[in-house]
């Protein structure tokens, strides 16, 4: 078999994993709108999507207005915090980089607490919407900061996940005070905020984060090369024409956004965008023209399940996401820091 036959053969393997993981995320998403107070057959389901029109008016209701919207709000979630967690690691050079372990997502949360806690708005044009538009702006401001960190002279890549884990500290710390000052109502509204939750989902939202991927996912595919390019190291990269800082500051900023926007809907969901593109990295390698897709349907796909767990560990109880993907995390998280110590050794 020549190279050209070995290349393609490896480009036909990875788009047959690409297509078993939408369809696996296809399953998913069915079985997150078939199960809720009400469980309905798969047959019903799938009748109810394909054929509106003839659906119960009970059914229809159920599915297209109030299950279909959070299906679809876990999968666009997922694939968000997913995407930007593999971009992080990217341009970082880190596998422990996400959105979770740099702090944007603990940003995000102090800025919601600052709305409903304190009634204080950070964009005073926005006091209607100042819990998510709050977390929007500390998301980015933290992303900023660590940005404008890593292009300081002297600073590493392990110096910005250290920065990353103080600003977490940081932040919760200033949360925590939050928390203790603030109403039974408020401090109620807070911790469930921080807990993650699809159950205010709607169309609107789920639109506003589906016009964030189509406008984000293709800008990073344009750089695709570049970002390949850029797992070589700083100097191969840039001998091969690719402008690193600019590279860097551009993914970041388009990441920010993936982050941000989906936490101050939802709230804090962590984790995903920790082990999504581990398992994306796994299955089809380091090739951003493969890898950030299955880092995508990756996402999707763990937070879809997770939200069919949220509604089957106990029965008659929907548990909030953020715990679930938690639980889920923190053992994903012990293996790669025991696994980077052995191969540093």
């Amino acid at each position: 078999m020549t190279g050209r036959d070995q290349y393609r053969a490896r480009v036909f393997r990875r788009l047959v994993i690409l297509a078993l993981l939408s369809l696996a995320l296809c399953i998913s998403i069915a079985c997150d709108m078939a199960l809720g107070p009400a469980n309905y057959a798969l047959r019903q389901v799938l009748s109810a999507i394909f054929d509106p029109a003839g659906a119960e008016a009970q059914l229809h209701v159920v599915i297209w207005d109030i299950r279909m919207p959070i299906a679809l709000m876990a999968v666009l979630v997922g694939a968000s915090l997913s995407v930007a967690g593999a971009e992080m690691q990217t341009i970082l050079a880190n596998p422990l980089a996400s959105p979770f372990t740099l702090g944007i997502s603990a940003a995000a949360a102090f800025g919601a607490a600052l709305g409903l806690v304190g009634g204080i708005a950070l964009f005073p044009g926005a006091v209607a919407y100042m819990v998510p538009v709050n977390a929007f702006i500390m998301a980015m401001a933290a992303a900023l900061f660590i940005h404008l960190a890593s292009t300081m002279r002297g600073v590493s890549v392990e110096t910005i996940v250290l920065l990353g884990i103080a600003l977490v500290f940081s932040f919760n710390a200033a949360l925590s005070l939050l928390q203790y000052l603030a109403s039974e109502q408020a401090l109620a509204a807070v911790v469930f905020w921080t807990m993650g939750s699809f159950a205010k989902a709607t169309w609107s939202k789920v639109a506003m984060i589906l016009a964030l991927l189509v406008l984000v996912v293709p800008w990073l595919m344009k750089d695709a090369w570049a970002l390949t390019a850029l797992r070589l190291g700083d100097d191969k990269a840039a001998s091969m024409g690719v402008n690193v800082r600019t590279l860097r500051l551009r993914v970041m900023m388009l990441v920010s956004l993936l982050t941000a926007i989906p936490v101050s809907v939802v709230g804090t969901i962590g984790f995903v965008g920790l082990v999504g593109p581990h398992i994306a990295r796994m299955i089809v390698g380091e090739d951003q023209r493969f890898f950030l897709p299955a880092s995508a349907i990756s996402g999707a796909l763990l937070l879809s399940g997770t939200s069919v767990l949220s509604k089957t560990l106990v029965p008659g109880l929907i548990l909030p996401i953020g715990i679930i993907t938690a639980l889920i995390g923190v053992p994903f998280f012990f293996v790669l820091i025991f696994g980077s110590r052995r191969r540093a050794w």
